[in-house]
């Protein structure tokens, strides 16, 4: 049997088929509730984690570079060490006050490099030793945020594990539905969804109120609605409304004491926006 056109349902129909997709949805976003902030959690430990361990790189290599530092000033060190050695030999055969007047100023000379490169080398291994002292905080940081972050993946792995499967099939049967509801309607309906609060795109009439954000509606809408001549929308919150018995929702006997009415506040664009869901 050949599968019918989305733009030939009944506005029953696509009513009906409508608050199936709704009812899915919420279905989903109640296991997805389930996990709580916990996704949420476990991506800003990871990233938190992803950080540090740059920073610990970034450490790790200043360390390098001092201690290359420390190296070569060491290595210089010995060769002006080399010098000075060498310059004191010729003292004891200079022939002139001159010659003498020379070596001498070299010998000072490098004694001077070999002070600065011993100073250059202290203050290198004061920072050796400072960066090495952060890269144990970090190090320490990161075992404490890797411990919180398994103990976060684990629960969420138990939670995602035993929500999984329905989630999936959940998944599967929206998109079904999706399939029986023609495209400018459904993305309609998405647009709504997404604009409300508690994610409800189409909601049925309580006790003479939108069962979205609870303001009266009208009798004459209420019968417009149970008519299901064309789609009607609350003009209060946008929501696409339905009737309980098409919706199969038991309706609920009207309590004595009812909420506040709210300052009615009709948009001019609700008839225009039920005109394009039709």
């Amino acid at each position: 049997m050949a599968k019918k056109d989305p733009t030939d349902l009944s506005v029953e129909e696509k009513l009906r088929t409508l608050y199936q997709l709704q009812t899915t949805l919420s279905a989903i976003d109640e296991k997805r509730a389930l996990r709580g902030e916990l996704p949420l959690e476990v991506q800003d430990l990871e990233d938190e984690i992803a950080g540090l361990n740059t920073r610990v790189e970034k450490i790790q290599s200043e360390i390098q570079e001092f201690q290359s530092a420390v190296s070569q000033k060491r290595a210089e060190i010995a060769q002006a060490q080399a010098s000075v050695d060498r310059y004191k030999q010729q003292l004891d055969e200079v022939k002139n006050n001159r010659e003498y007047d020379t070596l001498t100023k070299e010998i000072e000379f490098q004694s001077l490099e070999i002070e600065l490169c011993n100073k250059k080398i202290n203050e290198a291994l004061v920072k050796v030793d400072e960066k090495k002292h952060d890269l144990e905080e970090n190090r320490n940081i990161i075992h404490d945020r890797q411990v919180a972050l398994d103990e976060k993946k684990g629960e969420l792995d138990e939670i995602m594990q035993e929500t999984r499967d329905e989630e999936e099939r959940l998944k599967e049967k929206a998109k079904d539905l999706e399939t029986k509801i023609e495209p400018r309607l459904l993305a309609s309906f998405k647009r709504i969804r997404k604009n409300a609060r508690n994610g409800l795109g189409i909601v049925y009439v309580q006790r003479d109120a939108c069962g979205g954000c609870f303001n009266k509606i009208p009798p004459q809408r209420q019968l417009d609605i149970k008519m299901h001549k064309k789609i009607i929308v609350c003009e209060y919150c946008g929501r696409i409304m339905i009737d309980p018995e098409l919706a199969g929702v038991k309706p609920a006997v009207a309590e004595a004491e009812e909420k506040p009415k709210r300052k009615r506040s009709i948009r001019k664009t609700v008839k225009k926006e039920e005109e394009k869901l039709s």
